[in-house]
């Protein structure tokens, strides 16, 4: 079998019948066909539908001729708005339950990256797919951010796609089945989203000035994921402090996700899709082993610390942060708890996933 990280790009444009239209025409269709997309997604509950649904928009229109790409500078605005989203998600009960329960926390979370870890190598040194993109699409958790991260450590961004929202979408559907079917409790529904409630335009003004700031400085000294980084933990502390109050509105949020689909899903082409179809079962059966891993943590947390089952099993669950969320707070779980673990490991994989997909790289090397 050849090198999976040869022949992935094509030399020649995507033939299609697009490339004969005016590129403004072409912005307006791949405008439209991801609105539509998105909400047809968001109608079906399926999670990160406002990212996916731009994203499979991309797909079709560079797969059939639309020779487009995202123009740089809102492609990092839309980075640092991604660090916002995580920097928001850190409150004082979060924090407070880590610091109870802290090694509890910090010895699953570790056991999930380290599982996470090992299924990525073995299917980099088994070449199913290039270089380290194994290991950032197997990584536990931050999707959206994680495609960030691959991009800037020399990963395919596109493969990191396909594996991480594939997991993502099948986490969340077993942990509904599994809810619902096994611990009888409601699923939950998606609270009805608001795209344009009253803004405080003073705090967004500041928040956005502070993160477009930090990105410009990712960007200047080349940080390695600092255009998310850096506005993440600037908008983090001084939240914290209370200088500033992170409340991004649903329709600048659609914006950057549509922004961050739209990079990803114009960068396929079809020979990318046929790679990714070809390292399916691959991709499944270590999202079914993940999955697998994951509940036996929970068992153990239901075993030997009285947890109850159902809230281990949310709590373990291996990405799918707003899904697994929304299940939790329809459902009679210790929330902050569910909470708590999602958000330690979410944040670890932010930090551990440079140096060890530069480990990974080593050890592929020998």
């Amino acid at each position: 079998m050849a090198p999976a990280s040869q022949g992935l790009d094509e030399q020649q444009p995507e033939p299609g019948r697009l490339t004969a239209l005016p590129q403004p025409v072409r912005w307006l269709i791949l405008t439209l066909l991801s609105l539509v997309l998105a909400g047809l997604l968001t109608m079906v509950h399926i999670p990160a539908a406002l990212l996916l649904g731009p994203m499979v928009a991309a797909i079709l229109m560079a797969t059939n001729g639309a020779r487009l790409s995202t123009p740089l500078l809102p492609y990092l605005a839309a980075h640092s708005l991604i660090g916002c989203i995580i920097a928001r998600s850190i409150d004082a009960d979060i924090v407070t339950t880590f610091a109870a329960d802290w090694p509890i926390f910090l010895s699953i979370v570790l056991a999930v990256i380290a599982s996470s870890t090992l299924i990525g190598y073995i299917m980099a040194r088994n070449a199913v797919l290039p270089g380290t993109t194994a290991v950032w699409g197997t990584s536990a958790g931050a999707a959206s951010a994680m495609l960030v991260l691959a991009e800037a450590y020399g990963a395919d961004a596109r493969l990191v796609a396909f594996m991480q929202y594939l997991r993502v979408v099948c986490v969340a559907s077993a942990a509904s089945i599994i809810a619902a079917l096994v611990f009888h409790a409601s699923g939950g529904a998606a609270p009805e989203i608001v795209w344009f409630p009253p803004v405080d335009w003073l705090e967004l003004s500041k928040t956005l000035v502070v993160a477009f700031t930090a990105c410009a400085v990712g960007a200047y000294f080349r940080i390695p994921a600092g255009t998310m980084f850096l506005p993440m933990l600037a908008t983090a502390l001084l939240h914290g402090l209370g200088l500033i109050t992170i409340n991004l509105p649903p329709w600048l949020l659609a914006f950057a996700y549509a922004l961050l689909g739209w990079k990803i899903g114009l960068g396929f082409t079809r020979r990318i899709l046929r790679h990714a179809a070809y390292a399916l079962p691959q991709i499944m059966l270590s999202i079914v082993v993940l999955i697998t891993f994951c509940g036996g943590l929970a068992m153990l947390l239901w075993r030997f610390l009285g947890i109850d089952p159902l809230t281990a099993y949310l709590a373990t669950s291996p990405g799918g942060l707003d899904s697994v969320a929304i299940i939790a707070a329809s459902t009679p779980v210790d929330l902050p708890f569910v909470m708590a673990l999602q958000t330690a490991r979410f944040l670890l994989v932010l930090l551990l996933g440079g140096p060890i997909s530069k480990a990974v790289a080593r050890l592929i090397d020998r």
